[in-house]
């Protein structure tokens, strides 16, 4: 008995302390407030204040109403100690000061905070208000600039979101789709850029209100087209650009609004046809084609700024058509459509021209900039003579209808990205298509196709049969008879006079020293890409795989522009015919195997089939090879070769023996492997840094690596660091942004405007290293699913931890233990994560940045064992007088001795003979 009301006493005496709290907060409240709300006294209880709510159990309050009561003054700290509150609404007041926080108040659910004075917000204001469906604060200019926080996603009930004219700046965060329950989001006029997230297409969203960003939001608008359950859409006085997607989808839509941006395109019959559309507007816009035509009953602002074909409803002329429809396989660019107005061609519109009957026959879009694909609907020009589209970024197959056009003479499409199946032309057409490196290339099939292209520009085919139509059987004339004779002859001299300089060649050794005979003597080196024809633009990669038969009929391409190809019986042979035993790793698209050469050299090979790569896998292959023949530095893994055999495709690499930098962080134990110390730690931080630098800003070409990750660092025996897998590797063109259709990288490592926008720039990867750089410090991963969901996610939560110094000791990798000198060292690191990662991509440094805070940190390195003196490198020379000797022999090409270029150990040096010599003295980073 003495229990139980030992219980009931402590019961009342919690209830009295919580009541005495809110009595404490509500007298703070009602202090800071002016003038005092009607009904409020501070003689009287406060539940009995006008619209102040109290749980009639507890006596504590669950809601505070102060809607339009013309007050002033601020809102006291600790509101949040009103444990439960339900409502808060102080909206229409002229409240000012900092927002209370509202971390941890998982009762409250609706939070009224709109058309006030209030100046700025706390960074965990919503921190743990799991239960929140309301929450506005709109009409509030005052406030300093924030973003919607991450933690949000907490709060899954979200069910309204108002926060137009709030201040909000930076790319709409991407993880809408987390909240099951949100119906309205509105955050017009603030100054949000960078494209619409793809959350959004997840999300259950009715009511989106994005109008009037202060410097606009960009990219285009397809996203829409995936959110079914819109209502209404304000889309307008933004920046976007291409064309209105297809709403089909989106049936409830009765309000969508679009005017003032950049939208060109056709409009898609499926916007005239949203059957409860009730207001449209469309003005100053650039949409194209015919102009559009609504029910009645809809009021539709079209205006007079955009091009539409004519000025009344009605078809456009068919060659009218047919442009604006190649247009949009080029994404239709501004330029043409500042150019192509009217209802004729043939009248000013740019890189067309009209022959006599007012046909197109000349189309003239060589160097452009283009993207995109060739729309088959140029085989609707009938009259289409001349076709340039050279020196471009276009992409896909060349159409096969094409090769219908009855008056063409040329095309040209050199220069490209272009691949798929080679069209075959008439004999007069002159067809050139050198410098796209892998067009034809995806057709594999064993030892040889009939039709493989020679020089890569051809202006006929008639490839082992008479494909220009002549008459099957009928007998050679005397003039083909002597054609060919003449043909076996000069290939004949052509293959001895080749023969006879490969043998003078190695005769007096111009390519130095052979140590490794085997791989010599299956690896072909040929002349340099300038006097090769059918090289193109990807520093010396031919534009095609010339195959020679071997004793199986395996093929054994060419590595033109003196890199090698190497036949698919050396890597059999050396990697024990690709034995279980061999294998290093695998990874999305092949496995890694070992290989060993007589003499002990160890070699990586990655080997994938074509069929289980697919279309995405192809990609990555090309592109390594692209790039890997373009850079080389020390803290790049080098390309050695590769070899495509039917359905296989095969790279070779220098074999990198201590793993994967992910195995010595996270498999340690496992593995048995020596933990990594701080020293080694922080010493392939800066190897890292330096090779994506070069990437970067010092390489030739300046190229985003997209997949910068543990996983992709390798390690040498002396522990230092090679960045791999070049497989998503884009350019980027004098350092803007470069458009990607296609989101690609591992989830962890991206840059938020890069998974919301798909744009990226060199910031992507900056994020991304600065994400490897928390790894270095925890020893964490950047997801761990093992970890309670407040820790998974890595940057977020080193992020919160980041805001006080003393707390990073807490977050150290416990097997680092460092001292006090060591604990400054990881502070900077830690510090420069921290500004790698930030949200903003202006706000990041570039990567120069991050070595000149690494170096100092890491002590002038040695290797571990001493060079020969053939090396190259004298360590007791000084850095210019080693930038004067690298720079000397610049113009030289040795193999496998020249470890001039390479400090670190590992097994393959890297430049193996015949590498481009794009090493200069910037390389010295």
């Amino acid at each position: 008995m003495a229990s139980l009301h030992l219980i009931i006493l402590s019961l009342f005496t919690l209830i009295s302390f919580t009541f005495s709290d809110d009595a404490t907060i509500m007298s703070k409240l009602l202090a800071t407030l002016s003038p005092t709300p009607p009904g409020w006294d501070v003689s009287k209880p406060f539940c009995s204040w006008t619209k102040v709510n109290c749980d009639k159990t507890s006596g504590t309050v669950i809601s505070i109403n102060l809607d339009s009561q013309s007050l002033s003054g601020t809102l006291p700290s600790d509101l949040n100690q009103l444990a439960n509150l339900k409502t808060l609404s102080v909206q229409k007041n002229s409240l000012s000061g900092t927002l209370p926080s509202f971390a941890n108040m998982i009762t409250l659910t609706e939070i009224y905070l709109d058309n006030n004075q209030f100046t700025s917000i706390p960074q965990d204001f919503l921190l743990g208000v799991t239960n929140l469906v309301t929450f506005s604060i709109s009409e509030n200019g005052k406030l300093s600039p924030w973003q919607i926080p991450s933690y949000l996603t907490d709060s899954d009930n979200l069910g309204y979101f108002y926060a137009s004219n709030a201040s909000i700046y930076g790319v709409i965060p991407d993880f809408f789709d987390a909240f099951p329950n949100l119906q309205d989001l509105r955050l017009s006029y603030n100054n949000y850029t960078g494209s619409l997230p793809a959350s959004f297409g997840g999300s259950e969203i009715r009511n989106l209100w994005l109008n009037n960003q202060f410097k606009g939001l960009t990219g285009s608008i397809d996203v829409i087209g995936n959110m079914a359950q819109l209502s209404q859409v304000w889309l307008h006085a933004n920046s976007f650009t291409g064309p209105i997607p297809n709403l089909s989808k989106c049936k409830n839509i009765f309000d969508l609004q679009l005017r003032d941006n950049q939208l060109t395109g056709v409009i898609p019959d499926s916007v005239m046809s949203l059957p409860k559309l009730v207001n449209i507007s469309l003005q100053n816009n650039k949409l194209q084609g015919p102009k559009p035509e609504f029910r009645k009953e809809v009021k539709a602002e079209i205006g007079n700024t955009n091009s539409f074909c004519l000025d009344t409803p009605g078809p456009c002329d068919p060659q009218v058509t047919t442009l604006l429809a190649v247009a949009g396989g080029f994404g239709y660019p501004m330029f043409l459509v500042d150019s192509w107005k009217g209802n004729d061609v043939c009248n000013g519109w740019l890189h067309i021209s009209c022959g006599t009957k007012k046909n197109v026959d000349v189309v003239t879009f060589g160097k452009q900039k283009l993207s995109g694909f060739i729309s088959p609907a140029f085989a609707n020009l009938t009259s289409l003579r001349s076709l340039l589209l050279n020196d471009n970024n276009l992409t896909g197959p060349i159409p096969e209808k094409l090769t219908t056009l009855p008056n063409l003479q040329v095309l040209d499409v050199t220069n490209n990205n272009l691949s798929g199946p080679i069209p075959v032309f008439r004999p007069d057409v002159k067809f050139s298509y050198t410098g796209n490196l892998f067009l034809g290339k995806n057709i594999s099939g064993g030892g040889g196709t009939g039709g493989s292209p020679g020089s890569g520009s051809s202006s006929s085919s008639d490839d082992g049969g008479n494909s220009s139509g002549g008459s099957k059987g009928s007998t050679p004339s005397a003039g083909t008879i002597v054609g060919v004779v003449i043909s076996v002859v000069i290939f004949v001299i052509v293959v001895l006079f080749v023969s006879y300089k490969c043998y003078i060649k190695r005769r007096h050794k111009r390519f130095g020293r052979v140590e490794s005979p085997e791989l010599s003597n299956e690896m072909v080196n040929f002349k340099p890409p300038s006097v090769v024809n059918g090289t193109n633009g990807y520093a010396g990669v031919p534009s095609e795989l010339q195959s020679q038969s071997s004793g199986d009929h395996s093929e054994m391409p060419i590595f033109e522009g003196g890199n090698v190809a190497i036949s698919i019986q050396v890597l059999r042979r050396v990697t024990n015919n690709f034995s279980e035993e061999n294998i290093l790793g695998r990874g999305g698209f092949g496995v890694v195997y070992k290989g060993e050469l007589h003499d002990g050299t160890k070699i990586a090979v990655k080997r994938m089939e074509s069929g289980a790569m697919g279309t995405k896998g192809m990609s990555e292959f090309q592109a390594e090879i692209a790039v890997l023949t373009k850079v080389r530095h020390r803290h790049l893994v080098a390309l050695l070769g590769y070899c495509v055999n039917g359905n296989e495709r095969l790279l070779v690499y220098e074999y990198m023996p201590q793993g994967t930098l992910s195995q010595h962080l996270f498999e340690w134990r496992e593995l048995g492997y020596q933990i990594l110390t701080w020293k080694q730690r922080v010493t392939i931080a800066l190897d890292v840094a330096r090779g994506v630098e070069y990437l970067h800003s010092l390489a030739q070409t300046s190229f985003i690596h997209r997949d910068l990750k543990p996983s992709n660092i390798l390690l040498g025996d002396d522990m230092r660091a090679k960045v791999a897998d070049f497989g998503l590797v884009r350019n980027a063109p004098d350092g803007k942004y470069s458009v990607e259709t296609r989101l690609a990288g591992t989830f962890g490592y991206l840059a938020p405007e890069y998974a919301a926008t798909g744009r990226v720039t060199t910031k992507v990867d900056v994020y991304a290293f600065g994400v490897v750089l928390m790894e270095l410090v925890t020893g964490r991963k950047a997801l761990d699913e093992t970890m309670p969901d407040e820790r998974s996610h890595l940057v977020t939560w080193l992020r919160r931890v980041l805001v006080n110094k003393d707390n990073l000791r807490k977050a150290i990798d416990p097997s680092l233990d460092p001292d006090d000198e060591t604990f400054e060292s990881i502070c900077k690191v830690a510090e420069l994560a921290g500004h790698c990662t930030a949200r903003e991509p202006f706000q990041r440094p570039d990567m120069g940045h991050a070595v000149n805070v690494l170096a100092p940190l890491v002590e002038l390195w040695k290797p571990m064992r001493n060079e020969d003196e053939d090396s190259g490198i004298d360590f007791h020379m000084s850095l210019p007088q080693i930038l004067q000797r690298w720079q000397a022999d610049e113009g030289t090409s040795r193999m496998f001795d020249d470890m001039s270029y390479s400090q670190t150990q590992s097994s393959i040096p890297s430049k193996p003979s015949g590498f481009a010599d794009s090493f200069n003295s910037t390389d010295c980073r």
